[in-house]
Order: structure tokens, then sequence, then C-alpha cells
């Protein structure tokens, strides 16, 4: 998790370089922000922005476990070997 904090400003300089965001915010009648409005496109922006951001953490944490790994193609037979 701790390699998670260091990708994360790369992952909202990337954002921003990207997009520029323009939120609306609703507010109560005493003036605090109560929700967020975004275009779609942000949204859809932001939603791929944090799955990315996802991926890399699963791909940190798999990493830490530094377990030795095999090509896929290699799974891949030794799977369809099974199988028979």
């Amino acid at each position: 998790m701790n390699n998670f904090h260091c990708y994360l400003p790369r992952i909202f300089v990337n954002l921003l370089s990207k997009m520029t965001l323009h939120p609306k915010y609703i507010t109560s009648s005493s003036g605090k922000k109560q929700a967020v409005v975004l275009t779609i496109e942000e949204y859809d922006h932001l939603i791929k922005e944090l799955e990315e951001l996802e991926d890399i953490k699963l791909y940190d944490k798999v990493k830490s476990k530094k377990e030795s790994s095999i090509r896929f193609s290699e799974y891949l037979k030794k799977r369809k070997s099974k199988k028979q």
C-alpha cells in the first residue's frame, strides 16, 4: 500500500493535464456544499483514472509478495496439460 501513495500524485497530475474539471456545487440554504455535479465526460474521465489507480494498487500488492512468476504462455501450457 505504500507504493500506492507514490503513484497518487502522478495520477492526479495526469488528470489535470488531460482535462480541466468544472464542478458545479449544490449548496444548502446556508451555503454549505452538499453535492457536486460533473459533466458525463468529466465523470467518465474520473472513473477511468480511479480504475487505473486501482490497477496500480493491485499490481503493487502482488509485486510486494515477492513470489516467483512464470510467463503467461507457460501458465497456459501447464493449465492445458492438467485438463488432459
